[in-house]
């Protein structure tokens, strides 16, 4: 057709700029994926480094304990009779001595008295049998009275004599007994609710105390600690793999705050708790602004004992293989990064105790372990260096915005 002529004229001409086109964008590709591929293309990474040394590090414990009072004293009266005052305040605290009650001293004062006209009278006539016998004795070595008088006389000296005794002792045992009305404190301490109100009647056999005092400073804190641990620790410090330590004990009260005294370990039962398993330690607490109640659940961290060869790895430089066992990598002679399996088993701060796998004088890579692979070549620096940041025109060193070096001293992890 006519028409269809000017088509098949301008066809040749569409194919040749069509491939004009396509060979244009394929050289523009190419040059595209070039430039990506070096810029894809990376030096050796930089790594910080640390060298492995022993250290002396404590074996830290924490465990649940129970505050308990240094001091528990219940206030007995020690006569029977009628309360007539009481001298305190419930809730507040008292001294060693200090009254807390008087109970009806009538009838004890009157017995005192009894008891020292008794001594009075044994007194009396204990030095007229003294003076009978006295006279007596002469008599009888002159034979002027019979032997058996003076004999007679002279027991009947003695028999006053412990007359006047017992009735001093009687005396005595009034006197104490009239001490007794007054209920004094047994100890320093905080003193509960009374059980007993003027005007009540107390004996001296009676079950339930007039009242109880607490000593609350110092302050005891009974820590459990299993039998197994306690074991290991006491075969380790007769190996000589540890030595023993002080231990200064710190207490988290139960709302997580830490309490501001640090306490002492006095002992250890001898004794193994057959229901729990436990042994029994006992620390001691100064609480002088009375924080520490009995009967508090704290958990306690104290040290029994120092590693002096623990070695200390960044918890930053340990990773965790597929099956999650522990490892760190390390830089071999030629300055490759190696892992290798290490034991880890507590830490202390930001710091991992390993206790296998390492030895003083390796070297572990610390900084820019993210990204790293067995067997790949790096840069070894030591940790905490500066590290030179490269800028847009890709120098090292180049200066920033601010007209100064780029630097860090951390890597990409």
């Amino acid at each position: 057709m006519p028409s269809s002529s000017p088509l098949r004229r301008a066809a040749p001409a569409l194919v040749a700029l069509s491939l004009m086109f396509l060979a244009a964008c394929g050289k523009s590709d190419d040059s595209a994926g070039g430039a990506g591929g070096r810029r894809g293309q990376q030096g050796t990474p930089e790594v910080g480094y640390m060298v492995v040394r022993t250290t002396a590090v404590p074996l830290v414990t924490e465990l649940a304990g129970r505050t308990n009072a240094s001091a528990i004293a219940e206030v007995r009266p020690q006569v029977s009779g009628i309360i007539h005052r009481r001298f305190f305040t419930e809730g507040s605290y008292v001294k060693k001595g200090q009254p807390l009650y008087q109970i009806d001293p009538s009838l004890y004062r009157a017995a005192a008295n009894q008891a020292s006209a008794n001594l009075s009278s044994a007194q009396a006539a204990s030095e007229a049998a003294r003076i009978k016998a006295d006279r007596y004795r002469p008599l009888a070595q002159a034979q002027a009275v019979a032997q058996q008088d003076y004999t007679d006389a002279a027991a009947s000296a003695r028999q006053a004599s412990a007359s006047v005794a017992q009735n001093r002792a009687a005396l005595e045992t009034a006197k104490i007994n009239l001490r007794f009305t007054t209920v004094p404190a047994p100890i320093s301490g905080k003193v509960g609710r009374s059980l007993f109100t003027e005007g009540a009647l107390v004996t001296a056999s009676q079950t339930d105390p007039l009242a109880t005092i607490t000593a609350l400073d110092p302050m005891y804190v009974d820590i459990q600690q299993s039998s197994t641990d306690l074991l290991a620790l006491r075969r380790a410090l007769a190996s000589g793999g540890v030595i023993p330590a002080r231990a200064n004990v710190r207490l988290l009260l139960d709302d997580g705050s830490a309490y501001g005294y640090a306490g002492t370990v006095e002992f250890s039962e001898v004794t193994v708790d057959t229901s729990t398993g436990t042994v029994t330690l006992r620390a001691k607490f100064p609480n002088p602004q009375g924080l520490l109640f009995p009967g508090m659940f704290v958990r306690a961290s104290f040290a029994q004992a120092t590693d002096p060869d623990a070695v200390l790895v960044p918890q930053q430089a340990v990773t965790r293989d597929p099956k999650g066992n522990a490892q760190v990598y390390v830089l071999g002679a030629d300055n490759k990064a190696q892992t290798r399996a290490v034991t880890t088993q507590r830490t202390i701060g930001a710091y991992w105790v390993v206790t296998s796998g390492l030895k003083p004088g390796d070297k572990i890579i610390t900084e820019g372990v993210g990204k790293l692979k067995p067997g790949q070549a790096v840069k070894p620096v030591p940790a905490g260096s500066p590290q030179k940041i490269r800028s847009g025109g890709g120098k090292d060193g180049q200066k920033g915005q601010d007209g100064k070096s780029g630097t860090g001293n951390g890597r990409a992890g």
